[in-house]
């Protein structure tokens, strides 16, 4: 039975990865990590499916993070005016 488990987990991180690269397909780095951050995966998680390192994951998930709170930041002063 164990054995089982272990194959029916193996099929569904497949299953996982293809949906993932799926949704990333045919998008700027950028934008694949971002959709792949919200869809729960970590960078280690995210930079071996597209093929980059943990550290680009978490510079690029650091600026993405940057940018939207001076967004929000923006707004808030557009609001004020």
């Amino acid at each position: 039975m164990p054995e089982e488990k272990a194959g029916s987990t193996d099929k569904f991180d497949i299953l996982i990865r293809l949906t993932a690269i799926g949704l990333v397909n045919g998008k700027k780095q950028r934008e694949q990590i971002r959709l792949l951050s919200i869809a729960g995966m970590g960078p280690k998680e995210i930079a071996d499916l597209i093929g980059t390192t943990p550290n680009t994951v978490n510079v690029t998930l650091s600026s993405l993070r940057k940018e939207k709170r001076m967004n929000l930041k923006s707004d808030g002063d557009k609001e004020n005016d």
